[in-house]
């Protein structure tokens, strides 16, 4: 007989734990470090430096505990939001049902079907668009991501939840930096603070200023 759907999650949420510690070989774990290793992480996660907005692979502790925080389902739609060069989408296809990789930069795009398609990630598809406005021709999703720091969540982020969908990501820069889980329910999506994180800004999430005289 196999095991039941919520022993399932906690055997998965248990591996993302490991993850975050770097603790024990488990099989997410491995499977995170091959990844790593194939997708040629640069010095300091680095992806991109130039004068279009610097990008970052997020690391991995913050990353694991994002993922443990969202609860990912095996029966799950997940939107990867700033995928990069596919490191995260690649976890999470693992994690997921279908994940859509969103990236704004074409080179990195192109970088990440590569290298995922080497993974044999087949349940990851990748598409190009600016990030704020996630992809809704995919919408609804069980769960969305957010691949790095933002000043806030977009409206139109939130709008492609489905219901008893949840969103993670960091707001805040920083030692300011503060994890928040979004979740809707009855058609309304609330937030709530988890945990405090520093990691690296996604481009493209700044907020927008009133103009004062």
């Amino acid at each position: 007989m196999g095991g039941s759907p919520r022993r399932s999650r906690e055997s998965r949420r248990a591996s993302v734990r490991l993850s975050a510690s770097g603790a024990g070989a488990s099989p997410f774990n491995s499977r995170r470090e091959s990844i790593k290793a194939s997708i040629g992480l640069r010095t300091h996660w680095a992806l991109r430096t130039d004068g279009n907005g610097a990008r970052y692979l997020m690391e991995p502790s913050p990353l694991a505990k994002l993922l443990q925080l969202a609860e990912i389902d095996a029966s799950d739609s997940v939107l990867d939001v700033g995928c990069g060069t596919g490191y995260c989408a690649a976890l999470l296809s693992r994690l997921a049902k279908s994940v859509i990789a969103l990236e704004s930069d074409a080179g990195l795009a192109e970088t990440a079907k590569a290298e995922l398609s080497a993974q044999g990630c087949d349940n990851v598809a990748v598409v190009t668009g600016p990030l704020p406005q996630g992809h809704a021709a995919k919408a609804p999703y069980n769960v969305i991501l957010i691949g790095g720091s933002v000043e806030e969540v977009p409206a139109a982020l939130l709008g492609q939840l489905a219901e008893g969908g949840r969103l993670v990501a960091v707001e805040g820069q920083g030692n300011a930096g503060v994890a928040r889980l979004f979740f809707k329910a009855g058609g309304v999506v609330t937030g709530r603070r988890a945990f405090n994180a520093a990691i690296k800004p996604l481009p493209g999430f700044e907020r927008v200023r009133a103009f004062e005289f």
